[in-house]
């Protein structure tokens, strides 16, 4: 793999970082303010969840440790399946209240936004999931390669699952708190085309305060004790703290 890709003490930093901003933000960010616009017909609801789990099942499976080997075809297949469940389970909420209207307004706005969350972070977990059964590389601190762990590739994947549902969770919430409170003011808009206006802007801003603070809430090159490690790696190394490729 790759170590130019490595932020390890040697100083060299993940490079791809900028351009993943430039692009995971203007894509995501407009499927978000539509997957939460409220009033919206069953088939604008599930084209905006297609859209975006198609987009980042793609992102998290590109994005992810390149360490352990997949053909095209276990990744198609990976993919599909990722994409397909995560679209279903995002539906959920919508679906449950098309039948069963929810009369409280908080409850109803914010079931959504939770599923939102939860699904995101569940997406990264199915999506890298061969990170955790084949294992990714631990490294020294002079960056070479110790051996492939399990352990490693776990961590891995829920700390990027985690960030994504706090960028998700977040990016969703934040924008409803503010109309709520702007609704307070004599400046709240009243017709519905500034309504929409204004939750876009917000959801806009928010994400992209959103985006390079959760990409960076973990470091994307992890430390781990090797005591945590399978005993297979620990008996080929002396040292004690070893490191990994997070992913994106």
């Amino acid at each position: 793999m790759n170590k130019s890709h490595y932020h390890l003490p040697s100083g060299k930093g993940l490079e791809k970082m900028p351009g993943i901003f430039t692009a995971f933000l203007p894509i995501t960010a407009p499927m978000v303010v539509l997957l939460l616009m409220p009033d919206t017909g069953i088939k604008s609801i599930i084209l905006s969840q297609a859209c975006l789990y198609g987009y980042t099942t793609a992102f998290n499976i590109t994005n992810g440790n390149a360490s352990y080997s997949h053909g095209p075809v276990e990744r198609t297949l990976l993919g599909a399946g990722v994409f397909v469940s995560s679209t279903f389970f995002g539906l959920i909420p919508h679906l449950f209240q098309m039948k069963y209207p929810l009369n409280n307004f908080w409850l109803k706005r914010t079931l959504p936004i939770v599923f939102l969350a939860q699904v995101s972070g569940m997406n990264v977990f199915a999506s890298r999931s061969f990170e955790h059964h084949r294992g990714i590389e631990v490294m020294d601190k002079e960056g070479h390669v110790v051996g492939y762990s399990r352990k490693a590739g776990r961590k891995a994947i829920k700390e990027t699952a985690k960030s994504r549902a706090v960028l998700f969770g977040t990016s969703a919430l934040a924008p409803e708190l503010f109309i709520h409170i702007f609704k307070r003011t004599r400046f709240y808009p009243q017709t519905l085309l500034s309504l929409k206006i204004l939750r876009m802007s917000s959801t806009f801003f928010m994400m992209g305060l959103m985006v390079p603070v959760s990409f960076s809430m973990f470091p994307q090159v992890g430390q781990i004790q090797c005591s945590q490690l399978e005993e297979k790696i620990q008996s080929s190394t002396e040292e004690k703290e070893l490191f990994y490729y997070r992913g994106v």
